[in-house]
């Protein structure tokens, strides 16, 4: 179906926001605005063709303007932990923002989710671009990004990416979507459903940030590899912060199943598809009176995100895969959300 492309309100500097409202045959309708590429409504049908909105978020771009948890956002120019907010790249030490004590987070104090984005629609697709300048945040490199949203009619969402440098520099972009498949208003996770296809995890600290090795999840409460009840298991994981880690899916750049996750009294299902080796798995522990739409007090465990990117402080940690993007190089990443239905 076409694209509706509308405006949605304006920054604080009197920039138009622009909205593109994405439609499939199947009762599936996706919201993206230009303001850090945010994906704010994402309507499903459940089993009795009743459709719910199942994506966290706010009603107007101010919520936006000022929002801490990233609902719906890209993110970069690194997603996730760099320590210390320091790495060193061909012998030279950079230090980009730290704006959290220990940790530089999602690209910094104004990353890409906080940015304008060039859009328009193209081949039944919704294209972003951003160029990121040399020195932003402290990252090297003038940076251009393009990112996709495409809603086919078999029902999966997709999300393409590419990149290019103009000068050695480290890179990582995930979309930072928050889903509650009751819909957003449920409160719980409760009857949620997941199992996440890998069998190896990263131990981190107190910031959740990789100790750099590698390890099993099997026998602990971090094992999803068969379909697990979410709200049961949450309690289980130590420390009682529920999921905030990133699971290694291995093979960067080849397209895997990584997750699924299914509320059965709805019926509405969703898996995940990735090229990137890693998926950072969150219960929203930091959830704590953020008011979102139709005035909804989203509270702790609220919802999951499953941000596909690669491993927190890889510029830090030799043995995991390279975030390094030289000029001449292309940056790709193709990540892709397929909903469904089970009946039963």
């Amino acid at each position: 179906m076409p694209i509706i492309k509308d405006t949605w309100g304006k920054t604080v500097d009197g920039r138009n926001v622009q909205r593109f409202i994405l439609k499939n045959d199947n009762q599936i309708e996706i919201h993206v605005i230009s303001f850090g590429g945010i994906i704010t409504h994402m309507f499903l049908p459940d089993k009795f063709r009743h459709t719910a909105d199942v994506n966290l978020g706010f009603d107007t771009i101010e919520g936006y303007l000022t929002q801490k948890p990233y609902f719906g956002a890209l993110v970069g120019r690194y997603a996730n932990r760099i320590k210390n907010g320091r790495f060193t790249l061909d012998g030279k030490e950079y230090s980009v923002t730290l704006n959290r004590e220990r940790f530089s987070l999602h690209g910094g104090n104004e990353g890409f989710d906080k940015k304008i984005w060039d859009a328009e629609v193209k081949d039944n697709k919704v294209v972003l671009t951003y160029v990121s300048a040399d020195g932003e945040e402290g990252y090297p490199g003038e940076l251009t990004t393009t990112v996709t949203y495409e809603l086919t009619e078999d029902n999966k969402l997709i999300l393409e990416y590419t990149a290019t440098t103009t000068k050695p520099t480290v890179l990582n972009l995930t979309n930072h979507a928050y889903f509650n498949l009751a819909g957003h208003d449920a409160g719980t996770l409760k009857d949620h459903m997941i199992q996440i296809n890998v069998d190896q995890y990263l131990p981190g600290d107190s910031d959740t940030i990789p100790l750099g090795t590698i390890a099993d999840v099997t026998g602990t409460a971090l094992d999803l590899t068969e379909e697990t009840d979410l709200g049961e298991r949450i309690p289980q994981v130590p420390g009682g912060f529920g999921f905030d880690l990133n699971y290694c899916a291995g093979d960067p750049g080849k397209l895997k199943y990584v997750a699924r996750v299914a509320h059965p009294p709805s019926g509405r299902t969703m898996k995940m598809y990735t090229t990137e080796p890693g998926v950072q798995f969150y219960t929203g522990c930091n959830l704590r009176g953020v008011i979102g739409k139709d005035g909804t007090e989203y509270k702790r465990f609220a919802s999951i995100c499953l941000e596909a990117q690669h491993y927190p402080n890889s510029p830090n940690q030799d043995n995991f895969p390279s975030t390094v993007l030289l000029p001449g190089e292309v940056y790709k990443q193709t990540t892709i959300y397929e909903f469904g239905i089970d009946a039963n």
